[in-house]
């Protein structure tokens, strides 16, 4: 009797443990019809299964459920291969409205997506002093205007979303942002204190690739370096088709690499880090010591395209030195594409010529027959947007509803 009752105990469990691993399985696989719908809309239930392997049966019970829920819904009818016109679906991109913002040095920049990426509202704040508690006050003030203009939908807000200029942990702490001197801010934690929605917290550049990669330049890419040249420099990297963050989420700070070891002395604590000379933050300050008063990016291409000699020279060698460390990059990870984007990009015409001369004089040959040299096609919202890409996936993920039904 006693075995017979650890046996039955044994067999509740592993029933339980099927049963939860059927439900894993069908939260996965509606996830995956939803995500296919979004991508490749107006698409039928015969093409769902097709495209994702999942058998008709699957498919159609899934649909079934997706549009109750209000996901999606059904427009028109396609093409017939042959019998009936199959019914056509579409997402319902108004069902929820994402809120994301990148968090730079000098402003703070926030978009009101729906769930297919499309921008609704937008919103910018100038931003003086970076201590944590006026940029804090000026994020909640950026966020509760979005959120307030929000239009009603089934869903509401369905997550928020900041990408910030530092080292990021998976967890959404804050380790180090040099150039907002910040280190050890739980800037996820507050968040949620005052919204009490999804929160990501993530950093820029890796928001940025990401952006590019869903949305942007990089859409046709697998193997992709996206570069974010602001005030300071990050990397974002998608390896493979995907974002890689490395072991906890600090991969592609490549602009605290050296590149001058007795060079000029980091925020960072370092010495001769790669942003120091080719940032726009290097720009602006090369400006000055050749005498330019006040510049700014935008008056100094107007400069360099009026001939200025001052001004070409500071362009040429800024791009000197990003061609550098883009060698460096493309050396390490043999890229199809690098794509630089951030405020810097603004003078991209201008730096091109010398990066490209650098690059050439540089790499190894073998490592140019492929890789492509490109500006961000999304300008100031690669950021945004990938934090966008960012809160979509993670409602899909977590807000598909199961009911008790197996598959």
């Amino acid at each position: 009797m006693y075995l017979l009752g650890i046996r039955n105990i044994e067999m509740s469990g592993n029933m339980k443990g099927q049963t939860w691993n059927q439900h894993v399985v069908k939260k996965e696989n509606k996830t995956l019809v939803l995500q296919t719908i979004k991508e490749k809309a107006p698409i039928s239930r015969a093409s769902i299964a097709q495209v994702t392997g999942l058998n008709k049966g699957t498919v159609s019970s899934l649909v079934s459920e997706l549009i109750d829920e209000d996901f999606i819904h059904e427009s028109g009818t396609g093409e017939s291969s042959g019998g009936r016109r199959p019914v056509m679906l579409l997402l319902n991109e108004k069902a929820g409205f994402t809120i994301s913002v990148d968090l730079g040095v000098n402003r703070i920049l926030g978009i009101m997506t729906d769930i297919s990426g499309n921008r609704i509202l937008e919103k910018e704040i100038a931003v003086t002093d970076n201590s944590l508690t006026n940029v804090t006050g000026n994020l909640f003030t950026l966020i509760d205007d979005l959120k307030e203009q929000a239009p009603p939908s089934r869903y509401g807000i369905i997550g928020i979303g900041v990408a910030v200029p530092g080292v990021v942990t998976t967890g959404g702490e804050i380790l180090l942002a040099p150039n907002l001197g910040w280190k050890k801010v739980q800037l996820e934690d507050i968040l949620y204190e005052r919204y009490e929605l999804p929160i990501i917290v993530e950093n820029e550049a890796n928001a940025g690739a990401y952006g590019e990669f869903i949305y942007g330049a990089g859409q046709n890419s697998q193997e992709l370096i996206y570069i974010s040249a602001s005030i300071g420099i990050g990397v974002g990297l998608i390896l493979g088709g995907k974002l890689y963050k490395g072991l906890r989420g600090f991969s592609g700070e490549f602009g605290h690499m050296t590149i001058d070891k007795d060079g000029l002395a980091c925020r960072c604590g370092n010495q001769g880090c790669w942003e120091l000379y080719a940032s726009e933050k290097a720009l602006l300050e090369l400006s000055e010591q050749h005498g330019l008063q006040e510049p700014s990016i935008s008056k100094l291409v107007k400069k360099a395209e009026e001939s200025d000699s001052v001004a070409l020279q500071v362009f040429e060698q800024i791009g000197d030195y990003l061609g550098i460390g883009i060698t460096n990059i493309i050396h390490i990870f043999n890229p199809e594409q690098v794509i630089i984007g951030g405020s810097l990009a603004e003078g991209i015409p201008l730096l091109l010529p010398s990066i490209k001369k650098r690059i050439e004089q540089n790499a190894i040959g073998f490592n140019l027959d492929d890789v492509h040299l490109n500006e961000a096609t999304l300008n100031k919202y690669s950021i945004v947007l990938g934090i966008t890409a960012f809160n979509i996936e993670n409602f899909f993920r977590s807000t598909v509803k199961e009911d008790s039904k197996v598959i």
